[in-house]
């Protein structure tokens, strides 16, 4: 994804209580964050935002925190989430492999990795949000039988994502080669899922439990 700088992003983020400005400030007091008990879940790089606020429009009873480096693209979250008026998401602006310094034990009920970079150079595999080395530390703050839901276009990407998942101890519940003609109802689409669907590319998809 390519993007603009834009000046005007941070500033903007800032003046939304939506931001959190000092996420480690927040380990271990996430419902105090949004001020009830209901589970929190989490979207790993969340683009600009389809995904996160059709999710949250559709269940208010669960708390989202979606987390991107960008301001750019979070400021376009911040926006949608201001137009639907959802209240139940935040959003932090860090990077992803820094995300056990602001969760503790057991804070996250569900983790959402879709179409994340797939880093194709083997000498770049470990950059992946799949790879063991993340895996090993998203298991530092999920809480045991909480589920990751992954999607991706990229199929070596899928496979290899599967054994990772397996040598870190998650089970798959489930798996697909195509998502859409699977019959699995509970998807929302992602704006990479539009357009890669748009191309004929079939979308992988897969459950897993972390026991």
């Amino acid at each position: 994804m390519r993007l603009r700088r834009k000046r005007s992003a941070k500033p903007e983020l800032e003046k939304d209580t939506k931001t959190i400005l000092a996420p480690a400030e927040c380990k271990g007091k996430w419902n105090e964050v949004f001020d009830n008990n209901d589970p929190v879940h989490l979207e790993l790089g969340c683009g600009r935002g389809d995904f996160i606020a059709s999710l949250a429009g559709k269940t208010k009873n669960i708390n989202y925190i979606a987390i991107d480096s960008y301001p750019e693209v979070l400021v376009c979250v911040l926006r949608k989430l201001n137009q639907s008026k959802l209240p139940n998401v935040r959003l932090v602006s860090m990077r992803i492999e820094d995300t056990d310094s602001i969760f503790g034990q057991d804070e996250i009920d569900k983790i959402y990795i879709n179409f994340c970079n797939p880093w194709p150079s083997k000498r770049h595999h470990k950059r992946r949000l799949t790879h063991p080395n993340f895996l090993r530390k998203y298991q530092t703050f999920v809480k045991k039988g909480s589920e990751v839901w992954f999607k991706t276009d990229d199929e070596l990407l899928f496979e290899d994502s599967l054994q990772y998942f397996q040598e870190t101890g998650f089970q798959e519940l489930y798996r697909t080669y195509d998502l859409h003609q699977s019959g699995f109802e509970e998807n929302i689409m992602t704006e990479y899922e539009t357009k890669f669907t748009g191309q004929g590319i079939k979308i992988k998809f897969a459950v897993f439990k972390y026991e």
